[in-house]
C-alpha cells in the first residue's frame, strides 16, 4: 500500500514538474525570417539582406532559455543599388576583404544566456563570423510567432578591416565604419 502511495505521488509529483516548465524549440521560418543590414562610410551608407540557413529559439514557458542560428553568407544582397554598381559592392562584401564566403560560407550565433525583464529579453549571444567568435548582448522582443531585435556589430573584432579608420591611416573618403547594423525579424 505504502509503495502505490509513494509510486502516485510521484506520479504526480512529474506531472506537475513537466506542467511548470513546458521547454519549447521554435524553428524559424528561413522565407518570412529577415535580416537587414547597413554599413555606413563617410561618404554615406548601403543597405541590403541576408538569409538565414536555419534557426532555433529555445522558450521555457515565455522565457528564452537558448537559441542558435545560421547565416547563409552567401546570400550578402545589396538592396540601395542596382546594374553593375550593385554587382560589385557584392562582390566585394563577398570577397576575402570582407567576409570571404568561399572560405566562411556561414555565421552562427549562439544563445548562451537570456533575461526576462520590462524591455524584452537582455540576450548574451556568441557570434562567430570567418570562425572568429566574440560575446555580443542585445535586447529580443518577443510575441507568440515573432521575435525582433536591432543591434551593432564591431566588423574589424572578426578580421575584417578592410577600409577602417582604426586601423589605417589616410583614408579619407574612402574610411568605412566599424559598426554594421543589423536589424532582425524571425518569423515562426
Amino acid at each position: 500500500m505504502t509503495t502505490k502511495i509513494l509510486k502516485g505521488a510521484f506520479a504526480i509529483t512529474l506531472i506537475f514538474t513537466t506542467l511548470a516548465f513546458t521547454t519549447m524549440n521554435k524553428d524559424i521560418n528561413i522565407k518570412d525570417s529577415t535580416v537587414v543590414w547597413k554599413g555606413k562610410k563617410i561618404t554615406g551608407s548601403h543597405t541590403g539582406t541576408i538569409q538565414f540557413s536555419s534557426g532555433t529559439l529555445q522558450l521555457e514557458d515565455d522565457t528564452i532559455i537558448g537559441g542558435e542560428f545560421v547565416i547563409d553568407m552567401t546570400s550578402i544582397n545589396v538592396t540601395d543599388l542596382t546594374g553593375e554598381s550593385k554587382g560589385k559592392l557584392e562582390g566585394h562584401l563577398k570577397s576575402d576583404d570582407f567576409f570571404g564566403v568561399n572560405n566562411f560560407p556561414t555565421s552562427k550565433l549562439v544563445i548562451t544566456s537570456a533575461e526576462k525583464t520590462s524591455e524584452g529579453h537582455y540576450v548574451t549571444a556568441d557570434l562567430t563570423i570567418k570562425d572568429i567568435t566574440e560575446p555580443v548582448n542585445f535586447v529580443f522582443n518577443l510575441n507568440e510567432d515573432t521575435a525582433t531585435t536591432s543591434l551593432k556589430i564591431d566588423r574589424t573584432k572578426y578580421g575584417v578591416r578592410y577600409g577602417s579608420g582604426s586601423f589605417f591611416d589616410n583614408l579619407g573618403d574612402n574610411t568605412i565604419s566599424d559598426n554594421f547594423e543589423l536589424d532582425v525579424t524571425l518569423k515562426f
